[in-house]
């Protein structure tokens, strides 16, 4: 049994020639995909997380980044995968991260696509209104802790600042805009009780992807960290059976 000490820092399993990159969330860190790193290293592949520019350290630093730097840090995490001779990388995106996998997708080789709780729309209607808001409230407290088996596993910062909820939109319309351009083997997953982001996003990824090789499948007792929730143990089984279906028969 793996013990894991809780961390933000990046991870990385070296197993066989399949490479699999995990992308973490808005204001998260790898450590909100580390138990799906580790049942992924368990079955052989190779697995790299990386940790995204201005995530894991302070809010302070998130709010000088943009989405653009969290997008080099995507393409740098592709990068030391490619290093290691990958014959094929699939990439495996939570929430922010679902948008980044799809925007490398259309501009990098990659094997497949795993989209978990992926945004279109955002659930609070106030992020709308973060140009304006921006300006006379730098920060969004974080009001509500999850639930102890999510928040024991978690890194979260205390405030967002507005700015960074500002380029997250950004990048949300740029990606809605490249959907119907995927053309690789895509998972849609999503949450039935997502209090994140309005789960009629995962309709629209599935209906506008151009790949004749898709699925939509959802979780009827999960939030939006589906990884660390009650259903993760079904989520890794379905996540491996996906890449079995799609990774190079010869390995």
């Amino acid at each position: 049994m793996d013990v894991v000490t809780r961390s933000p820092n990046p991870f990385f399993y070296l197993g066989n020639k399949t490479g699999i990159l995990l992308i973490h969330g808005f204001t998260g860190s790898p450590a909100e995909l580390r138990p799906l790193g580790i049942f992924l290293r368990n079955h052989g592949y190779t697995v790299y997380a990386p940790l995204l520019a201005g995530h894991g350290t302070t809010p302070e630093e998130l709010k000088n980044t943009t989405w653009e730097d969290w997008w080099e840090s995507v393409v740098k995490g592709y990068e030391r995968l490619e290093s290691q001779d990958m014959e094929q990388i699939f990439v495996i995106g939570h929430s922010m991260g679902g948008l980044l996998s799809f925007h490398l997708a259309n501009r990098r080789a990659v094997a497949g696509v795993i989209s978990l709780c992926t945004p279109i729309w955002l659930r609070d209607w106030r992020a709308s209104f973060v140009p304006l808001l921006r300006f006379f409230i730098p920060y969004h407290r974080r009001s509500h802790p999850k639930e102890e088996h999510i928040e024991s596993q978690i890194v979260p910062y205390d405030r967002t600042p507005l700015t960074s909820i500002m380029e997250l939109n950004q990048l949300m319309k740029k990606v809605k805009a490249e959907i119907p351009q995927v053309q690789v083997p895509t998972l849609v997953v999503q949450s039935r009780h997502d209090e994140t982001i309005l789960p009629k996003s995962a309709n629209y990824i599935y209906e506008q992807i151009a790949s004749e090789q898709r699925e939509i499948s959802w979780y009827e007792n999960s939030s939006h960290l589906i990884t660390l929730d009650k259903e993760r143990n079904q989520l890794f089984e379905e996540i491996h059976s996906f890449i079995v279906r799609f990774h190079l028969s010869d390995q």
